[in-house]
């Protein structure tokens, strides 16, 4: 991830996000899911997993990705995003979408 977007803020209890930072950071957000959606494509079709295991084989895959996301910004999410959708739904859906294609 790049550096923390807040920047020298009026307030501390507003942090100022540089749209740089956060650009950065959302498409690093992107192209992590887009692999794993592809890895786990791979490896549910290998593992025979088909109709709804797949689905929540994909979910689960996500969740443990959402978890390294949030462990990696150390759980302080206001600062590197302006919200926390950015990292537990960010992606999910149009990875499912190339998940299925595999």
């Amino acid at each position: 991830m790049a550096a923390p977007a807040t920047g020298g803020g009026i307030s501390a209890d507003v942090p100022i996000l540089h749209s740089e930072n956060l650009t950065s950071n959302v498409k690093s957000i992107y192209y992590s899911r887009t692999f794993l959606s592809i890895i786990s494509g791979v490896v549910a079709g290998i593992w025979g997993f088909t109709g709804l295991m797949g689905f929540v084989f994909y979910l689960l895959v996500m969740m443990v990705a959402s978890l390294g996301l949030l462990l990696k910004a150390k759980f302080s999410i206001h600062t590197y995003f302006d919200s926390w959708n950015r990292i537990l739904i960010e992606g999910v859906f149009g990875g499912l979408m190339m998940s299925g294609k595999v």
